[in-house]
């Protein structure tokens, strides 16, 4: 016995010192890699944080109707402030008031989406740019209709920016549900119109049945002087946005594929892969104006070959992890107003109607707004959509769901 105790001092005494020195070694190799794990759940831990499923304490509850429908109107491409120093350009945002005045009383939407190019910022004075919000809202506050905005290239210019935008209408327009992204995700400060909004059947229910999503795609320009080229893309940093407020919405409201909670997403710039689409359009199975030839500048990411693709982690992130997903509806491209299915994702893309008699047009293409009219809470009856014009005529109908081309 004596003997192997003996024999087992040797070892411990030979190889201690090896023990010892190892442990260092070890730690060494394994400490960094522990500290960007730390680091990591800690800053996802900080982004979870500002995701707030409670965003409107103080707001109405948006609710569908009690016969189950809900209707949204989008306006697109207001174009408000247009050369402010010549008769013309007031002319357009008094043209573009009455065909809001002639609408919102005629299609009595239960909610409104102004879907970016609220004012064309280029053309505008500095120190008084924000002061055409308290227009554009003026016949939603009237009607007391809730509402939600998009901010488009125009809206990010040396005399405005998103961020002013927003702030404004925030100020003016009780019945707003615009609000900022967390710090984290909104661009680099040119993109802060990231949110979403729920949307009840029933005031008492405790989760939501839809949610509205809102993404700011930026573009434009800086403001200032010294005024720079602003990323015309969702920056890459949302698509995190995405899955963590997804996550979040699984962990309260319980996974929306299993609880029927359906989705609807807005964009003021399209997303890139839509430039594929038109090739191959059907005017009877994709009805709808189809004028204004996508190129470089008409979609995200698309204006030089170094930033194409850029969009991408948004497009994955809204597609891999929104679930129920009816469509993604964008403007900007004012001679569009036609809907096809995106074959890679398996999702319903739809251009808006050009709304303001700002901006870019030509003959014959008139001015309008998309409908789009739930016909149940339930995800898998998918919603009716189409253009009215201005004088009341209706075309373009079809249903986001799974029969669409």
């Amino acid at each position: 016995m004596y003997r192997n105790f003996a024999r087992l001092l040797f070892l411990v005494s030979v190889f201690t010192p090896a023990l010892v020195w190892a442990v260092p070694v070890a730690q060494a190799q394994y400490e960094l890699p522990r500290r960007e794990l730390e680091a990591a759940s800690t800053n996802a831990l900080f982004k979870r944080q500002d995701i707030d499923l409670d965003p409107y304490p103080q707001k109405p509850r948006v609710t569908f109707r009690p016969d189950g429908t809900f209707k949204i109107t989008v306006f697109s491409d207001l174009h408000f402030g247009e050369n402010p120093w010549d008769d013309w350009g007031p002319k357009q945002d008094v043209n573009s008031l009455a065909l809001m005045n002639t609408v919102l009383p005629d299609e009595k939407p239960d909610y409104v989406v102004l879907n970016g190019d609220l004012i064309t910022g280029e053309n505008t004075f500095r120190e008084n740019s924000t002061t055409l919000i308290d227009e554009i809202v003026g016949p939603l506050n009237q009607l007391k209709i809730p509402f939600s905005s998009t901010h488009g290239n125009h809206d990010n210019e040396p005399n405005i920016t998103h961020a002013e935008e927003i702030r404004r209408e925030q100020l003016v327009a009780p019945l707003s549900y615009t609000r900022e992204a967390p710090s984290w995700a909104n661009g680099d400060g040119y993109g802060p119109g990231t949110y979403w909004v729920p949307v009840y059947t029933k005031e008492t229910d405790l989760t939501p049945s839809l949610i509205l999503w809102f993404f700011d795609s930026r573009g434009g320009y800086s403001e200032g002087t010294n005024s720079t080229p602003v990323p015309d893309w969702v920056d890459a940093k949302v698509a995190d946005w995405i899955k963590l407020t997804v996550a979040k919405m699984d962990e309260a409201w319980g996974p929306a594929d299993q609880v029927e909670r359906g989705s609807l997403a807005f964009v003021h710039i399209p997303p890139h892969v839509v430039e594929s689409l038109q090739q191959n359009l059907n005017s009877t199975q994709d009805p709808g104006l189809n004028a204004d030839q996508l190129g470089a500048g008409s979609t995200q990411a698309s204006g030089q070959e170094s930033v194409y693709g850029n969009d991408q982690p948004f497009w994955d992130a809204v597609n891999a992890e929104i679930k129920n997903l009816h469509g993604v509806i964008s403007g900007h491209d004012h001679g569009n107003e036609w809907c096809k299915r995106e074959p890679t994702k398996n999702v319903i893309f739809c251009f808006d109607k050009h709304s303001g008699y700002g901006g870019y047009s030509s003959a014959g293409w008139g001015h309008g707004v998309r409908n789009v009219v739930f016909r149940s809470p339930k995800p898998n009856v998918g919603p009716e959509t189409w253009i009215r014009m201005e004088d009341g005529e209706t075309h373009a109908r079809i249903v986001l769901d799974g029969s669409y081309n």
